[in-house]
């Protein structure tokens, strides 16, 4: 939260119940006159393909094989990114 927002909390605190009454009103007001922009939904296909760039090369599958027996990944990945340099 800003300064800003939250200095505006405070001073509505003290506000009589009437006036934040009021106060909820035009702010009700002002901000159905306004277009409020969602963001856009993600599709999960967006993400295909990206956790080998992120993996040194290795597949997903393969990762999680190795991950989950306690085999290093290290090596490989160094290995991989070098020929990705030559």
């Amino acid at each position: 939260m800003s300064k800003e927002l939250i200095e505006l909390m405070r001073q509505a605190d003290a506000l009589t119940p009437d006036e934040q009454l009021s106060l909820i009103a035009y702010l009700t007001q002002r901000l159905q006159r306004c277009e409020i922009k969602r963001k856009p939904r993600r599709n999960v296909m967006e993400f295909a393909g990206i956790a080998p760039n992120h993996l040194g090369g290795i597949d997903a599958q393969e990762y999680v094989r190795r991950i989950r027996s306690g085999e290093p990944l290290e090596p490989e990945i160094e290995k991989m990114q070098s020929r990705k340099e030559e």
